[in-house]
């Protein structure tokens, strides 16, 4: 290789002409010798000397270029493939640059509707790449990890042709792979290497074909990678919001349940780059309460897409809500949620108190106020009588309400009424009112305004539905209720006060079923703030009696300090 060295005019001269032979070898070589002449030049893609693998990459490139007319080494792409894929975790610039042009090559010089046919080998050898860069010994683990081939300029561009045909044109299965393909690699590529009119042709195909008959799986892979891409492009695809909105709000109304889940996140996610959330909202009050003549479904149907639009709604409201610009929208989306919330169907109860709580949040302390007197306190006389529906609905407001930060605004009586009426589902018959008033005791005990008495009038209670004899949802209910109270109430568990609890929860996570487990080192890992180091568990040690302190010391190596993130109540 000539690479590195300060040539002068002879020995470019050379060069070229060394090049300019090496390019009439591959062209000229029989059709019977070129997998010989590939497999000599693949042997040297993993050389010790970078100018080695540089030039091996560049015999790649020159191999498919000058057969592209022969087409004779068809059969040996996925040999060719699976060097050049490899190359991308090199460690060289140089050889990077190499093996880009290479790819681009392969790309150009073979037909893209063959290439396709990888793509299944493609995504599961950057998947291979991934994993072992993660997970050897001194990977990065859950950090960052970013291939360097396609952090360069235009390091990823090569390979979208690929992407695009099998997105475009492929069957199911291929449309499949293309989409979550591209958001694999999305992943591992920096911002800064995916240029703005780089992610607009990314966007462009992914947008075309959502709205096609696709089964399921592509809906979900595609809406992914749309919402990947909207975490990287910001700004950039503010032209696209509509499109975008479009796509999910349609998809708010497919028959699969993790459509529409993936389809609420990636509103969540287009909120930062939209600016009229008016319409918006307007079109998913109007679809929450059934009134949409886009909803055409069977009543089980029926529920499914309200209870998806009220989520949905609660998003928007959560990450877009202060763009608001019509003074009716706000409004609209409390009355919908309001309507909804005593419900017969217990998720629609559930979304529609979400609804509740993000609008009285956005109207402030007296709307919540006013809320609360109606949906809570008019029930205070009849409440032993309320169906199982209306207590959960009830505990459901109860919650939402209080966990926002206009909670520890509502009126100290209004507050006073509701633990009492909190305390008496907790100790109601229907498991699912016991579970529903197990968390919303939690954002009770968080909205407090003196939380060392209230631990006190409360703590009993909360204990007894912690116990292993109570349902597991139940169990789990509690669990959730002490993580938004410690959300909330930072630090409060790791005092003298609230050491009983604590010390409960610890109890539970080392004992009894696994999903109850798994609930209270959740509440146990945002009590002990583990995501700031040690400060918290150090807090608690200087309260803790010896036989907790050691067992707490125990389930922090082994189990939480391994937890990277948690179900902290908020959603």
């Amino acid at each position: 290789s000539f690479h590195g060295a300060n040539l002068n005019e002879e020995d470019q001269l050379r060069e070229e002409a060394a090049r300019r032979c090496s390019r009439a070898v591959c062209r000229n070589v029989d059709t019977v010798g070129v997998n010989w002449l590939i497999s000599e030049v693949i042997s040297k893609c993993t050389h010790d000397k970078e100018s080695v693998r540089k030039e091996a990459c560049w015999f790649l490139q020159i191999i498919v270029e000058e057969r592209q007319s022969a087409a004779d080494f068809h059969e040996d792409v996925d040999i060719i493939i699976r060097e050049l894929i490899h190359r991308l975790n090199d460690d060289n610039s140089v050889v990077l640059k190499a093996n880009n042009a290479a790819i681009g090559a392969l790309t150009k010089c073979v037909p893209v509707e063959e290439l396709v046919k990888h793509i299944r080998y493609i995504k599961d050898l950057i998947g291979s790449m991934v994993s072992d860069a993660r997970y050897r010994k001194g990977g990065v683990g859950d950090g960052d990890f970013f291939l360097p081939g396609l952090n360069i300029p235009k390091g990823l561009e090569p390979l979208l042709p690929i992407y695009q045909r099998g997105i475009l044109y492929g069957d199911a299965t291929t449309r499949e792979l293309a989409a979550s393909g591209l958001g694999d690699l999305i992943k591992i590529t920096q911002t800064k290497y995916l240029a703005g009119p780089f992610l607009i042709k990314l966007t462009g195909p992914l947008l075309r074909i959502v709205g096609d008959r696709n089964p399921p799986a592509v809906k979900i892979a595609i809406v992914q990678t749309l919402g990947l891409i909207l975490t990287k492009g910001g700004p950039v695809l503010r032209a696209f919001v509509p499109q975008f909105q479009t796509t999910f709000v349609k998809a708010l109304s497919d028959p699969s349940r993790q459509v529409r889940n993936e389809a609420i996140k990636a509103l969540a996610l287009l909120m930062p780059l939209s600016t009229r959330v008016d319409p918006l909202i307007k079109e998913l009050v109007s679809t929450s309460l059934g009134k949409s003549s886009n909803v055409t479904a069977d009543t089980a149907g029926l529920v499914a897409i309200q209870t998806a639009t009220l989520e949905a709604l609660a998003v928007v409201l959560k990450y877009g809500g202060s763009k608001v610009k019509l003074a009716e929208s706000v409004p609209s989306s409390l009355d919908a949620g309001k309507e909804l919330v005593l419900h017969e169907d217990d998720g629609i109860r559930e979304s529609a108190a979400k609804v509740v709580g993000y609008a009285c949040e956005l109207l402030g302390a007296d709307e919540a106020n006013s809320v609360m007197e109606e949906l809570v306190l008019d029930h205070v006389s009849n409440l032993p009588s309320c169906s199982a529906e209306v207590k959960h609905g009830i505990a459901c407001i109860c919650r939402r309400v209080l966990s926002r930060p206009v909670g520890t605004k509502v009126d100290k009586e209004i507050y006073k009424s509701i633990t009492s009426i909190i305390l008496t589902l907790m100790k109601d018959d229907k498991t699912m009112v016991k579970e529903a008033a197990s968390v919303a005791i939690g954002a009770v005990l968080g909205s407090s305004h003196d939380i060392n008495s209230t631990l006190s009038l409360l703590e009993k209670s909360i204990a007894k539905n912690m116990d292993t004899k109570e349902e597991l949802p139940v169990q789990q209910g509690a669990a959730v209720g002490l993580s938004i109270a410690a959300r909330l109430q930072s630090g409060v568990f790791r005092t003298h006060e609230g050491l009983f609890l604590i010390n409960c929860a610890l109890k539970m996570a080392m004992s009894g079923s696994q999903r109850v487990q798994f609930s209270y080192n959740d509440f146990l890992w945002i009590a002990l703030d583990v995501g700031n180091g040690e400060t918290g568990l150090n807090e608690y040690l200087e309260h803790a009696y010896l036989e907790e302190a050691k067992k707490m010391k125990a389930i922090y190596s082994k189990v939480l300090i391994k937890i990277k993130a948690v179900n902290n109540g908020e959603d």
